[in-house]
């Protein structure tokens, strides 16, 4: 046991109503090993479970008031995890980052106008843009042998037709954490085109180390104009399924607009108890998440060990932050309906195929390594008899 964070513990998710493992049935077969939507099969914080089942044990579960505590205990995790002082004024409390994307193109852009996503990436991105009638301008990352690059000129040529840009920081799937020059770069884009930044930080707590520390878009020098920080306590503390987000907004005309638009959707508001676990995570949960994140580093560098050992023709560079693997499988030479269904109907794996986070994603698998070693190991035995020789 490490300060309450148990790698070896990863409790039986099998009739609990999990997305990831009931709902594997209907994605892939009953008989697939799950390696994909992300969530963590390690249970969440004692904090959080503790906080959860107090609350729990009053009887009347009765509609939530937002009190200032939760917004103090946000800003006091962003102030401890990333030097970031937010003004509790600037927060807004919501149901979740995704629906908080949706709404924030339908509120904040017109139809036909342009909104830029640097793509392959996490398909909620340009599900955003396509469901509400925007174009979409993609504008794929480069590969090059130091990993995931921003083609500056082929984005440059897009921002003068943009209203918006998604940003995905740091970016699933390819596993990058956004350097301060690059962030601060695409500021100096947008605000020289008029464009709005709505940036996806939900995986934000979960950079590996200080060489690629995740720096919050709100937090740049003159990011109080134009931009929209999304924050959660769901991939951190493994908590999604309560559904709660924060939006750090300090353009006070661009915030009252997407607080209008939130309170249209019944968006404004939140669960009881995810206000109740969300507080406590960002209250107590300091230790447990450090040690998580520093297992989750060690398994990102043991997978792409043994991935060279047992499958060597699947490419693989450790990510940043996180616990999703971005595995390229182009030289087995399968196009992407033939390895899909490879990958599920003979190795029995449920991975995301590559294509669901858009142009870039041809050829690859995304893996979900939070999960035992023991869960991995038969996963990488499966792809060995597969795609091994």
């Amino acid at each position: 046991m490490r300060n309450g964070f148990d790698p070896t513990i990863t409790p039986e998710r099998l009739g609990t109503a999990s997305l990831k493992w009931d709902g594997r049935k209907a994605r892939f077969g009953a008989d697939v090993l799950p390696l994909w939507v992300a969530d963590m099969d390690f249970p969440a914080p004692a904090c959080v479970s503790q906080a959860i089942q107090a609350r729990a044990a009053h009887p009347v579960y009765g509609y939530p008031f937002f009190n200032a505590e939760l917004k103090r205990a946000v800003c006091g995790w962003y102030a401890r995890w990333h030097g970031w002082h937010v003004d509790e004024n600037h927060v807004s409390i919501l149901r979740g980052v995704v629906p908080a994307l949706y709404a924030a193109v339908r509120a904040l852009t017109a139809p036909d106008e342009g909104v830029v996503v640097m793509t392959p990436v996490y398909p909620h991105l340009i599900g955003a843009v396509e469901a509400h009638g925007r174009r979409l301008l993609a504008s794929p990352l480069l590969e090059t042998p130091e990993g995931y690059r921003i083609d500056w000129p082929q984005l440059e040529s897009l921002m003068p037709q943009a209203r918006m840009l998604l940003l995905c920081s740091p970016h699933n799937p390819v596993g990058r954490v956004w350097t301060q020059e690059e962030l601060s770069r695409l500021f100096a884009l947008a605000r020289r085109h008029g464009v709005i930044v709505v940036s996806d930080e939900v995986h934000g707590d979960l950079s590996y180390h200080a060489s690629a520390r995740h720096r919050p878009f709100g937090s740049l020098p003159g990011a109080e104009a134009g931009v929209i920080t999304l924050l959660s306590a769901g991939k951190s503390f493994n908590i999604a399924g309560l559904e709660l987000a924060v939006a750090v907004t300090a353009d006070i005309a661009l915030r009252e607009r997407f607080e209008q638009a939130l309170r249209i959707g019944g968006l404004a508001e939140a669960n009881l108890f995810a206000l109740v676990a969300a507080e406590a995570a960002w209250r107590e949960g300091d230790a447990w998440l450090r040690e998580l994140v520093s297992y989750l580093a060690e398994t990102a560098d043991w997978l792409g060990q043994r991935l060279a050992e047992v499958v060597p023709s699947v490419g693989y560079r450790p990510p940043e932050f996180g616990y999703l693997a971005w595995l390229d499988c182009r030289r087995l030479g399968l196009d992407d309906a033939v390895l899909q269904r490879r990958m599920v109907q003979v190795a029995r794996l449920g991975l995301n195929p590559g294509t669901d986070f858009g142009p870039g994603g041809e050829g690859y698998m995304r893996l979900n390594f939070a999960t035992s070693r023991a869960v991995l190991e038969e996963a990488l035995l499966r792809l060995q008899r597969v795609f091994g020789g």
